[in-house]
C-alpha cells in the first residue's frame, strides 16, 4: 500500500477520533467523567456478544441505507428519499408475506426480498426520471415523495392490511416460511440473516461501481456530464438507474424488519434511518466498505449510549446525537483542509 493510499484511509480515522473526543469534552462540561463515559460506551456496545449482537442490529439498516444514499452520490445526486423508499420496501415484503403465509420456507424470503427491492427501486426510479426527462431536482422530489410514500403505507396499512387482533397500526403477520433465523450466537440478539445481506449487499455494490461497465458510466457521469457524453453515455439513462438501484437499496431495509424482526410492517418503524443514511454515506466516503464501517460505528455510539441513563448522572442517551454531529462535521472539516493544503501545494509548484 502506498503512502498516499494509507493517508486517504488515515485521515477519516482521525476525524472520527478528534470528534469522539470533542464529544467527551461535552460529557465533562456536564459534569461527567469522560473516561467513564467512554468505558460505559465501550461496555454498552461490545461488553458481550449480546450487546454486540444489538451494535450489529442497529448498523444493518444504515448499512442499506448509506449504500443507497453513497450510489446516487456516485451519480452526482442526493437521494434524500430513502425514508420514503425503505417504507414502501417493507410494506411490500410485509404485504407480500402475509398474503401469500403459505409458501414454503425455500422461496419465501427470495421473494419478500426482491419485492421489497422492487418496489423500492420503483419509488426510487421516479425522481431519477423526473431529474433526467423533467429536470426536476431530485432534492425537492425525493423529500415529497416521502411523505407521499408515508401517505400510501398509512392508507394500506389501516384499510386493506390491517391487523384485527391488534389496535396498533400495523399489518397482518407475514406467514412463517417468510421468517429469517436469527444468530443464536450473539445471545438472544435479534441480528439475523438480514445483516449478512447487507455484507453481501455492500460487496455487491463495490463490483458493480468499479468492475462493470454500468457502474463504470455511473461513476463518469457524477464525475463529469460533459465528459460522459463525449464518451457517448446517456446521463438520463445513467441518472434513472442510479436513482432505481437507490430505492432498491433503501427498500432491503424492509428484509432486517419485516422478515428478521417484527413479522409485520409497523407504521413508523423506522427512526429517520434514510436520513441517517445520509450521515453514514459521508462518514464513509461513498465507498462501500466506508460504509459498512461507519454503519457499524452509528450502531455502536445508538447501542454504548443507551445505558447513559443508568449508568450516568448528569447525561443521557441524546449524548448519541452530538457524538454523531461532532464525527460529521469533523470528518467534513478533514476534506475541507485537505482540499486547501492541495491547492496550497499546487501553488506552491
Amino acid at each position: 500500500m502506498n503512502r498516499g493510499r494509507l493517508l486517504e484511509i488515515l485521515r477519516p480515522l482521525v476525524a472520527v477520533v478528534i470528534g469522539l473526543s470533542l464529544g467527551l469534552l461535552v460529557t465533562l462540561v456536564a459534569g461527567e467523567n469522560p473516561i467513564h463515559v467512554l468505558s460505559v460506551l465501550l461496555k454498552s456496545a461490545f461488553g458481550s456478544r449480546y450487546d454486540f449482537g444489538m451494535t450489529l442490529y442497529y448498523a444493518t439498516p444504515l448499512i442499506f441505507t448509506g449504500l443507497s444514499v453513497a450510489v446516487a452520490f456516485h451519480a452526482g445526486l442526493f437521494n434524500i428519499g430513502a425514508e420514503g423508499q425503505l417504507t414502501l420496501g417493507a410494506l411490500a415484503a410485509a404485504v407480500l408475506g402475509a398474503s401469500f403465509a403459505g409458501t414454503p420456507s425455500w422461496i419465501a424470503p427470495i421473494l419478500a426480498t426482491l419485492a421489497a427491492f422492487l418496489i423500492g427501486g420503483i419509488w426510487g426510479a421516479i425522481p431519477g426520471w423526473l431529474r433526467a426527462k423533467r429536470g426536476s431536482h431530485e432534492v425537492i422530489n425525493t423529500i415529497m415523495l416521502n411523505f407521499i410514500a408515508g401517505g400510501i403505507a398509512s392508507y394500506l396499512t389501516l384499510y386493506w392490511f390491517r391487523n384485527l387482533e391488534t389496535q396498533n397500526p400495523e399489518t397482518r403477520p407475514i406467514g412463517p416460511g417468510f421468517a429469517i433465523s436469527q444468530w443464536a450466537f450473539f445471545g438472544g440478539a435479534p441480528v439475523s440473516w438480514a445483516f449478512a445481506l447487507a455484507l453481501l449487499t455492500a460487496l455487491a455494490v463495490w463490483v458493480f461501481l468499479w468492475k462493470t461497465v454500468p457502474g463504470y458510466e455511473l461513476r463518469a457521469v457524477g464525475q463529469s456530464e460533459g465528459a460522459a457524453r463525449v464518451a457517448r453515455i446517456d446521463p438520463a439513462k445513467v441518472r434513472i438507474l442510479a436513482m432505481a438501484i437507490a430505492g432498491g437499496l433503501a427498500g432491503l431495509v424492509g428484509v432486517g424488519e419485516v422478515l428478521g424482526g417484527a413479522g409485520k410492517f409497523k407504521l413508523g418503524f423506522s427512526p429517520d434511518y434514510g436520513f441517517i443514511g445520509i450521515a453514514v454515506a459521508l462518514l464513509g466516503r461513498n465507498r462501500p466498505v466506508g460504509v459498512v464501517a461507519a454503519a457499524i460505528l452509528f450502531g455502536a455510539l445508538h447501542k454504548g449510549t443507551a445505558d447513559l441513563d443508568l449508568e450516568t448522572e448528569h447525561v443521557t442517551r441524546d449524548i448519541s446525537l452530538v457524538l454523531q454531529a461532532l464525527v460529521i462535521l469533523c470528518v467534513s472539516a478533514e476534506g475541507l483542509f485537505h482540499l486547501r493544503w492541495l491547492r496550497k501545494k499546487r501553488a506552491a509548484q
